[in-house]
């Protein structure tokens, strides 16, 4: 018994530029986290712009349990588009809605005053996540006709 199941990148139907989004998305991932994680600051100074002179210890400490979920998502974006690639769709359906929960939580329900990178990255990588959640439920049977034979009535029964 294995704690990994058997690939099951054959079965997947979806476009390949999905599943290729997924992995830039976790190299991104994993670059994000590990500088969130590794950093002395977390990012949260130098690159956000928050101010550490109070409770820093608190945020840079929560910006490390960020960058752990960050490294933790990188790791399963690149198994799935490596080995499971029939899990895409659902990959991306979870991330697109936690991107979207993270964008109204930084902009509406407890907005970020500080010009914070990330506080932008979450709201224009939602289109991105949503073509990437369409292309990975597009099966070849819903993609343009190029290329392949088109069917006429008669094959159509067949």
């Amino acid at each position: 018994m294995s704690l990994l199941p058997a690939r099951s990148n054959g079965a997947y139907r979806g476009s390949p530029w999905a599943w290729r989004l997924l992995l830039l998305l976790g190299v991104v991932n994993l670059v994000r986290g590990g500088i969130h994680f590794f950093a002395d600051d977390g990012g949260a100074g130098r690159i956000a712009g928050i101010d550490l002179s109070q409770g820093g210890d608190v945020i840079v400490m929560l910006f490390a349990l960020l960058g752990l979920d960050q490294l933790t998502w990188g790791a399963i974006d690149l198994y799935v588009a490596l080995r499971q690639r029939t899990l895409v769709p659902l990959v991306f359906a979870l991330t697109f809605a936690k991107q979207t929960a993270g964008a109204l939580v930084l902009w509406l329900y407890k907005p970020l005053s500080v010009p914070a990178p990330g506080k932008y990255g979450a709201v224009l990588t939602l289109p991105l996540l949503a073509l990437a959640l369409w292309l990975s439920l597009r099966t070849e049977e819903s993609a343009p006709i190029e290329g392949r034979a088109r069917a006429t009535p008669a094959t159509r029964r067949c």
